[in-house]
């Protein structure tokens, strides 16, 4: 499966917001230069998360974007489904029923077993997504990384 490249900006930069102080937030312009993205497009980006109930966003002098709820309440297949969707990646257009080898109508009542494994990779995929919230992957840096980041981020 290919995601947009856009799924790990906004996976490192949930990742990013998650190691700021309780309430702090940061700009799009900030976690653009962080990670030396296009700002605009981040900054677009960033808002399908405040959409999904993600990030919250503040406007003004201090505004920028934070965290809308605990690191531990917000899980991967959340941020991923948030700009990409629920949908599978693999549709199954019925080919079996077509061209020369196409096989009878009633060969085919039952969904076809290459789209049932696809279906079962396909959820296997969102639960491994479901059961890592970004406080796991917080727990799994370096005990150095938030006061790094935090100092990187802010040029402080």
């Amino acid at each position: 499966m290919k995601l947009p490249v856009s799924t790990e900006w906004l996976l490192h930069c949930a990742t990013t917001l998650a190691q700021l102080e309780p309430g702090a937030t940061a700009s799009a312009a900030q976690l653009a230069d962080y990670y030396d993205l296009p700002a605009p497009y981040l900054a677009k980006q960033l808002q399908a998360l405040v959409k999904a109930g993600v990030l919250a966003a503040t406007t003004g002098p201090r505004g920028g974007f934070r965290l809308a709820r605990p690191a531990s309440d917000i899980t991967l297949l959340r941020i991923v489904e948030a700009v990409d969707g629920a949908s599978s990646p693999y549709e199954c257009r019925e080919i079996r029923q077509q061209g020369r080898g196409a096989l009878p109508p009633e060969e085919c009542r039952r969904a076809c077993v290459l789209a049932a494994k696809m279906a079962d990779a396909h959820a296997a995929w969102r639960r491994s997504l479901g059961g890592v919230s970004l406080a796991d992957i917080l727990g799994e840096l370096p005990p150095s990384a938030p006061a790094r980041t935090r100092s990187r981020l802010t040029g402080k």
